[in-house]
């Protein structure tokens, strides 16, 4: 019996109607205790919840993760210090088919070179702390004096749809996608050297010295975070980096 056709006997069988999510989905072969608990935090349904307490959106989101028909696509986070060239290489990966880019948001100003909606949605304080409270980010976190955030809804309907999807957001909000989502692959873009990513950071003249400073200091810890990701690319040439993406999402 196939979950959608579970779903359809809850709406007559009170006996089904009571079951609890978790241990529908645990009970699904190849899934189990620890699969079922990271599904239903990624897709934001409670741990106790029953059946009959499911949203219409939550068992269209469930239906598609265990559709017969489509093969899930594969959760690629991309991370690394500031002026790497992530958004370089996210940039190319979007003109590919297979890949959905996530769009991230932020509380940060936009550069004079940036549109809403294209390189990251630029919100209000108060607008972020909104998408907080109504549970719609995958991850947030604090980066160089704002916020940024991955809307949750996007990433599930192109992962359901059979699309991979890249992630390009800083190292904390990467973390925080690997507890929630474990299956995911964390790559770790590096610098050819640290002498190259001083160059790059220097030659953004949007920043002031007093903020070169603070970027080239923060790049120094994250560099040291690296051990914490799947893979480690380095940045030496773009074409060469988007094609070791495409290559990862297909081995794993």
């Amino acid at each position: 019996m196939s979950l959608s056709e579970v779903f359809n006997l809850a709406d007559k069988n009170p006996v089904v109607a009571k079951m609890r999510v978790a241990e529908l989905l645990a009970a699904i072969s190849g899934v189990g205790k620890i699969r079922a608990q990271a599904i239903m935090e990624r897709l934001d349904i409670s741990p106790t919840r029953r059946i009959q307490g499911l949203g219409k959106h939550q068992v269209a989101s469930l239906n598609s993760e265990f559709s017969p028909t489509t093969t899930r696509g594969k959760l690629i986070v991309l991370s690394g210090p500031g002026g790497v060239g992530k958004s370089t290489i996210a940039a190319h990966i979007r003109k590919q088919k297979t890949f959905w880019v996530s769009v991230s948001s932020t509380t940060r100003k936009p550069r004079t070179t940036e549109k809403h909606g294209v390189e990251y949605y630029f919100l209000s304080d108060a607008e972020f702390d909104e998408e907080i409270n109504e549970n719609h980010f995958l991850e947030w976190a604090h980066f160089a004096g704002a916020r940024y955030g991955t809307p949750r809804e996007p990433v599930e309907k192109a992962l359901a749809s059979g699309k991979n999807v890249l992630l390009e957001i800083e190292i904390e909000g990467a973390k925080q996608v690997k507890i929630h989502a474990p299956e995911a692959i964390l790559v770790f873009l590096e610098p050819p050297s640290w002498e190259e990513l001083v160059s790059r950071l220097e030659k953004r003249a949007t920043d002031s010295p007093q903020r070169r400073a603070e970027r080239l200091q923060l790049a120094q810890e994250e560099l040291a975070a690296a051990s914490f990701f799947d893979h480690r690319l380095i940045n030496d040439e773009v074409e060469g980096v988007a094609q070791k993406l495409l290559s990862l999402a297909s081995a794993h």
